[in-house]
């Protein structure tokens, strides 16, 4: 470990007695060289450190105090870390100063259950997390629950107007199975594509008779006309016969109103009637709109939930853009909550469940903004810290403050708690809007994203806390070890393996279905890395040559090989040699950094002796200026110039960050 403050005397007396707990104590030194105080000053130093001797039983070794360094900071050093100085001829005021630096920086690197013991200091930014924690995840199950009604029940709709107004759609494809259990549901002819706009308008012409309390969106409730848009190429003609065309492809759109009339009429006569061709070698796609209004009663909501009214917006679309003889089809509903105006005896319960929706969002929303307001102000207070103490390793010892020890004062935790709690206040505000019907848009998707991850961090944060406890710590500081080597060997890692997917997306993508696309690909690799689905991917794939069967066996093989035994061993390898790491320093101690190497370590007796309760180790309050001068000096790494009664005084101008 580094001595820093100690000199020749104390070097001396520390090497001849060993098992006396060193201490930076002038008064000490004052009682083995005894002599009257010459001034007020002095003597007022004296009186105090006597004061702070008296609460300290622990027996110390003289130190002959140091003198100020020059201003040429490269200092020899016969010790890595340790910088020889001459003696001090003279007061005690640097040894007093280093002594409540020490004590300063002791007391911010304790827990919060230190900071009790030490100084009655009451955990405000641990309450306030454990109460976040229960607010919002309260908060989230509420949601959860009202968002997976509202999808549940978008997507039952959806099915409905597939039935309603898709021509031919079978509920077997409301079955999701992998692989697919049926073909693309495709038009192939021509008429197929005026019958299914056909069976579309005379679907919503008689929405009237179906199950679902469907309306149309006018107010005396009749039937809008329908629109039909057809995309075509400028120009797109075709002659198969001998192989010409006349060919523009700018894309050019028309759109065209259907009336109520059109159900007697007929599609194709109503477009021909109006002088638009469809011409299918250059129709790219078709888009089919009209809307819906509906109430939910929500019969799954809970007993206090209120009825919601929406509107769908419903897309029939044609695709043709392959032009490859298959034009797709899909319907797709996009469901908007509308202001009810409804009036029965349920309304007061509804809004009574609505009220205490409000408070908790409410709730988490203080809760949040004073999480963040404590982090915030915890980060500042240490960003002032490390600015005095890389001032006062400058005037004291002569040399910089490590990065790493720079380091030791950002609180990485804190930034993700200040991350997550702008997450949960953008949720839960936009939580407060979909809940009171605020908001005619659907945002349910965005406000689960915000309220998603930020619960997620919000439990991330709980580690900081279990960290405090031996057996716990070890998961995060494997982690924190392991982290550097893991990137460097997943950078190794991903180049073979963007090296496989590229080649399989190129070669199998046309005959194997788990090929197709280079994201596929690499979902498809990664579950081969853990095992999964290997025997289905060997057998779908397409028998369309010897070879590519061939090839198919040799690159499934060494992929799986090389990544399953060699790979993920070294992985594992990598994260149980920073396990090995973290167990060796548990038993033979941690490596220190300059600055930890300063503060030295404290025992339980120390917390609990009331020396941190004193005024000596609370620094001055200081004004805006003075802040703001250390900062500067901190960011331009500037000398400070010091106070020639500050420096007699003993005292330092610093801000009292850990009140």
């Amino acid at each position: 470990m580094q001595n820093y403050g100690s000199g020749a005397a104390a070097a001396a007396a520390a090497a001849a007695a060993p098992a006396v707990k060193r201490r930076t104590d002038s008064y000490e030194a004052a009682q083995h060289h005894p002599q009257s105080p010459e001034s007020d000053e002095e003597y007022v130093n004296t009186r105090v450190l006597r004061r702070q001797v008296q609460l300290q039983s622990t027996p110390v070794a003289p130190v002959v105090p140091m003198p100020m360094p020059m201003p040429n900071t490269s200092a020899p050093s016969s010790v890595e870390g340790h910088v020889e100085q001459p003696e001090f001829p003279g007061s005690s005021a640097a040894s007093y100063q280093e002594e409540r630096m020490r004590r300063k920086l002791q007391f911010f690197f304790m827990n919060p259950i230190e900071k009790w013991q030490a100084k009655r200091k009451f955990p405000y930014k641990f309450v306030v997390q454990i109460v976040k924690i229960f607010l919002v995840t309260m908060q989230l199950c509420l949601f959860a629950h009202s968002r997976y009604n509202h999808i549940n029940y978008t997507g039952d709709n959806r099915f409905a107007f597939s039935h309603l107004f898709l021509r031919g759609w079978d509920s077997s494809r409301e079955v999701e199975s992998y692989p697919p259990a049926v073909g693309p549901f495709a038009l192939y002819l021509k008429s197929e594509f005026f019958d299914t706009v056909q069976y579309a308008v005379d679907g919503y012409g008689n929405v009237s008779r179906s199950i679902g309390p469907y309306d149309y969106p006018t107010p005396n409730n009749t039937m809008p006309p329908l629109k039909l848009c057809l995309q075509n190429y400028r120009e797109g003609t075709i002659f198969g016969f001998n192989e010409s065309y006349i060919f523009d492809p700018h894309i050019d759109e028309v759109c065209e109103s259907l009336p109520p009339n059109v159900t007697s009429i007929g599609v194709e006569n109503y477009l021909r009637q109006r002088g638009v061709e469809v011409n299918f070698a250059s129709l790219v796609s078709a888009q089919l709109t009209f809307k819906i209004k509906t109430v939910n009663f929500k019969a799954n909501g809970g007993p206090l939930s209120a009825p919601d009214c929406f509107r769908f917006d419903i897309a029939i679309m044609f695709n043709n853009r392959d032009h490859d003889g298959q034009m797709l089809l899909s319907l797709d509903a996009e469901a908007t909550r509308l202001k009810c105006h409804g009036a029965t005896d349920f309304i007061s319960e509804a809004n009574f469940d609505s009220m205490l929706r409000s408070v908790l969002n409410i709730f988490v929303l203080l809760t949040c903004a004073l999480s963040f307001a404590l982090c915030t102000r915890a980060l500042w207070r240490a960003y002032l810290l490390r600015c005095t103490t890389v001032n006062f390793f400058r005037s004291h010892f002569g040399k910089e403050l490590s990065f790493d020890g720079r380091l030791e004062f950002v609180n990485f935790w804190y930034i993700m708690i200040i991350f997550n709690d702008v997450l949960l206040i953008i949720g839960s505000a936009l939580k407060e809007q979909i809940e009171g019907r605020y908001m005619v848009v659907d945002q349910w998707d965005t406000c689960s994203l915000f309220l998603g991850i930020g619960n997620l961090l919000v439990w991330f944060g709980v580690l900081r806390y279990l960290g405090f406890f031996k057996t716990y710590n070890v998961v995060i500081l494997t982690l924190k070890k392991a982290a550097p080597k893991i990137l460097r060997f997943l950078i190794a890692a991903l180049l073979i393996y963007a090296g496989f997917v590229f080649c399989g997306w190129l070669i199998l993508g046309p005959y194997h279905m788990k090929f197709r696309s280079l994201a596929t690909t690499s979902e498809c690799l990664f579950a081969l890395i853990n095992g999964d689905d290997m025997f289905a991917t060997f057998a779908t794939l397409s028998s369309k040559a010897t070879w590519l069967w061939w090839f198919c066996q040799i690159y499934l093989y060494s992929f799986i090989s090389l990544y399953i035994y060699v790979v993920l061993s070294l992985f594992i390898a990598v994260i149980m040699d920073a396990y090995d790491t973290i167990k060796a320093y548990y038993k033979d101690g941690f490596p220190t950094t300059d600055l930890k190497a300063f503060v030295g370590t404290r025992t339980a007796e120390d917390i609990s002796s009331g020396v941190f309760m004193t005024d000596l180790d609370d620094f001055d309050q200081t004004s805006f200026v003075d802040v703001m001068r250390n900062i500067c000096c901190c960011c331009r790494r500037c000398r400070p110039e010091q106070d020639p009664v500050q420096a007699n005084s003993g005292y330092t101008s610093l801000s009292s960050i850990m009140k």
